[in-house]
């Protein structure tokens, strides 16, 4: 890892480093929080978790050959971290009487003292993205941050070495250990950004200190913390704060709280969308069921069709992002045509999964009242009894009723056969979607493992079933119970 010296590390995040065997001008080869992964050549940090805190694995990875460990305990006080307990096994004889050779190799290592680990965690991450000087494309907004991310990458994938954030990796600890998998044979980075309250976007611009910024929408998620769209329009747009002198500002222009934003620091934003037709837009946007949609994509530089391979109208949008990335970078509008059509789905991202006896719409990941309605609105192109199950939406605040009400009125003008609500809060939404259309079939269960019990009783063969719900609701257990389980015929 270029220029990730331990004594460089020690410096980056003002830590004392204690050097084993004048080990301070060797580079680490990774930087992690997994002491699975800690082998040698790794610095290990030992971050305090809510359930488990990492220095108690400090011994271990030691004795894995792990370089170095990062602390913010001394660990020549006894009965903190494990350097008298190594020391003790170290000297336990083996079976021949003799000190072990791999007792020996076992010894503790390099250590840097800090404060904060997870603090010192992004202080280096700062340095080493630094160090590699590559450009960043910063991704944030209230819905579709990680598709967007995914399509971005996709299309500048086409022309550059692109390394982007892996799953939820894109808070204070995501981001950090997103940035320490770039090598320098990396030739640009596409980072997601999420936060939810204020502050948290000012810190994580400032690691990553971007050279384009993207911003989805401004929508209605973590209101609990953001208050209003005017708040979350604040919070997401502190990712200017560190944006380069030089840099660019893509935006949706069909929001309009984003297109209050006419100049940051003298950058002027790229626009695009569907409605407004600004500099990138599209239009002959045509559904091809869960197969997909196409549409024609009009840029400065020319227009192009483009058969996005993932269903629904936001995934134009997601292409739209994707085209003005691949513009701000170089790329043909042939490349960025075969970046979109290129894209593959994520697991809990709008995944379409086809077993034998029904079609699954996997987009279990998270949930808001615009994604939702969103996954409801590709539900109605889907073959034979179409289903819906949904669970409650969380961080909505004190509206996080209504938020619900709202989405079950939705729920009544689509064209959907069968609703099935988890939670107290979706018992809100099944009831208004009831009442908005007496002909829906309802199933309410205030928990999961209530569904879990009955699923099989409540899904048919020829189904195309969504699954939604916000992360804690845990929804990938109801995914993969529709592998598994069979089909009433």
């Amino acid at each position: 890892m270029k220029n990730l010296t331990l004594r460089h590390i020690a410096e980056a995040c003002g830590g004392i480093l204690h050097e084993k065997n004048n080990s301070g001008e060797l580079e680490v080869q990774a930087i992690v929080t997994d002491s699975r992964q800690a082998g040698p050549g790794a610095l290990f940090a030992a971050v305090k978790g809510e359930r488990v805190d990492g220095h108690s694995f400090i011994p271990a990875v030691f004795a894995q050959g792990a370089l170095c460990v990062l602390t913010e305990h001394d660990l020549e006080e006894p009965d903190q971290t494990g350097r008298e307990m190594i020391a003790r096994k170290s000297a336990e004889p083996d079976q021949t009487g003799q000190e072990s050779n791999r007792d020996r190799q076992n010894q503790p290592g390099s250590w840097i003292r800090v404060i904060s680990t997870l603090q010192a965690l992004k202080d280096i991450a700062e340095y080493y993205l630094m160090q590699l000087n590559i450009p960043v494309v910063g991704i944030t907004g209230s819905v579709g941050k990680t598709s967007t991310k995914e399509m971005v990458a996709s299309v500048l994938s086409q022309k550059y070495r692109t390394l982007k954030t892996q799953g939820n990796f894109n808070n204070e600890l995501g981001l950090p250990l997103t940035v320490f998998r770039l090598r320098e044979e990396d030739e640009i980075a596409v980072l997601e950004m999420g936060i939810s309250d204020f502050g948290e976007m000012h810190r994580l611009a400032k690691i990553a200190r971007p050279d384009t910024c993207i911003i989805t929408n401004i929508g209605q998620c973590h209101l609990e913390f953001l208050g209003d769209r005017d708040g979350i329009l604040r919070a997401k747009t502190e990712i200017f704060d560190f944006l380069k002198a030089n840099g660019h500002i893509i935006l949706n222009g069909d929001d309009d709280k984003l297109m209050t934003i006419q100049n940051v620091n003298g950058i002027t934003p790229v626009y695009f969308g569907i409605y407004q037709k600004p500099s990138i837009y599209a239009d002959e946007i045509e559904s091809r069921g869960l197969k997909g949609i196409s549409c024609r994509i009009h840029t400065p530089e020319g227009a192009f069709g483009a058969l996005i391979p993932i269903p629904g109208v936001h995934m134009v949008y997601n292409a739209l992002a994707g085209t003005a990335a691949g513009l701000t970078y170089g790329l043909t509008l042939e490349e960025i045509k075969a970046g979109i059509e290129s894209l593959q789905p994520l697991s809990g991202r709008f995944h379409i999964i086809e077993t034998s006896d029904y079609i699954v719409i996997d987009d279990c990941y998270n949930a808001n009242p615009v994604s939702m309605k969103a996954s409801l609105e590709v539900l109605q192109d889907g073959l034979g009894r179409k289903v819906a199950i949904l669970g409650d939406m969380g961080e909505l605040g004190e509206n996080e009723t209504a938020l619900h009400e709202e989405v079950g009125s939705f729920v009544a003008s689509c064209r959907i056969d069968k609703l099935i609500s988890v939670g107290p809060l979706c018992g809100k939404l099944a009831e208004k979607a009831k009442e908005g259309n007496p002909s829906l079939e309802v199933t309410a269960y205030d928990t999961l493992d209530a569904l879990l019990a009955n699923l099989q009783n409540e899904i048919k063969k020829g189904d195309t079933i969504l699954v939604k719900a916000s992360h804690f609701m845990q929804f990938p257990k109801v995914v993969e119970a529709l592998q598994t389980k069979n089909a009433v015929d």
